[in-house]
């Protein structure tokens, strides 16, 4: 009996996932999306590694429930404090031929082609920075660059809270990437290791040395899912080719659906679920 098809499943604790799906939806249109924002128990950057665990686990299991084969977690704190366990513990036992990726990987394979001094900057949540995943993966593939991170706690609360526009955000923007640059003075790649961050690119530029590249994760997550897919040709046949997306939320749609349309680039329409 031929297997039955699914949408892609994109997984968030918010909203900035949304940035990576807007990527991933322009250079693969025709495939199906289901998004889900865990806005109820955002954010996820300060938890801990059990419950940060759990959290993505739940949803995990609650995309594999709507038959997804396939799910990405758009989130660097899921990415980095989930998905090894999940993927080496949980995945064996409840969905051997699924899969779970996530978005870390996928920057650190590209990170060395960017920087000519070997000096790459962080800036992430105060979970993905104590993780080490960025040094960890980044020395698997580049053991010759030096990685720096800065923990910024403020910033995700910026954009959730719409604020990452107006002048409050640049005090703390510009302190954390002082703070950064005082420790890695000759960095020319600063990855922006948290899905939300890409919505305040326009004010980190201005606090950033002219010859630093900025490298936010969307387009290089969405290069490295097309050729996921070209290599796994078995799963990338069980993804449905509709052009749906769906998107859905563990809080408030209206309010869920108001943010989303600021970090998507278009608007959207959400549903309610429970985990």
């Amino acid at each position: 009996m031929q297997q039955q098809t699914a949408p892609i499943g994109i997984f968030d604790s918010g909203y900035g996932g949304l940035t990576v799906m807007q990527e991933i939806v322009k250079v693969l249109p025709q495939y199906d999306y289901i998004y889900l924002g865990d806005n109820a128990r955002t954010p996820y950057g300060n938890r801990s590694y059990q419950t940060i665990y759990e959290y993505t686990l739940q949803a995990v299991n609650w995309f594999f429930a709507q038959g997804c084969q396939l799910v990405i977690l758009a989130c660097n704190t899921a990415s980095a404090k989930a998905l090894r366990t999940i993927q080496q513990k949980d995945l064996p036992v409840i969905a051997p031929n699924r899969r779970v990726l996530g978005v870390i990987r996928p920057t650190t394979e590209a990170v060395g082609q960017f920087s000519k001094t070997n000096k790459v900057g962080i800036v992430a949540t105060k979970g993905t920075v104590n993780s080490n995943s960025y040094p960890i993966e980044i020395n698997k593939f580049f053991p010759q660059i030096q990685v720096y991170q800065q923990a910024c706690p403020m910033w995700v609360p910026l954009v959730e809270n719409n604020e990452h526009e107006k002048s409050g955000a640049d005090y703390f923007i510009q302190q954390d990437i002082q703070t950064l640059f005082a420790n890695g003075k000759d960095i020319d790649v600063l990855v922006l290791g948290c899905t939300h961050y890409p919505l305040l690119k326009q004010k980190i530029r201005q606090y950033l040395p002219p010859q630093v590249q900025l490298l936010a994760q969307g387009e290089i997550v969405a290069q490295s899912l097309v050729q996921y897919l070209q290599r796994h040709p078995n799963l990338e046949n069980l993804c449905s080719k509709n052009g749906t997306r769906a998107f859905n939320t563990t809080d408030d749609t209206a309010d869920f659906d108001n943010h989303a349309a600021i970090f998507y680039g278009s608007t959207v329409q959400s549903q309610h679920i429970d985990l």
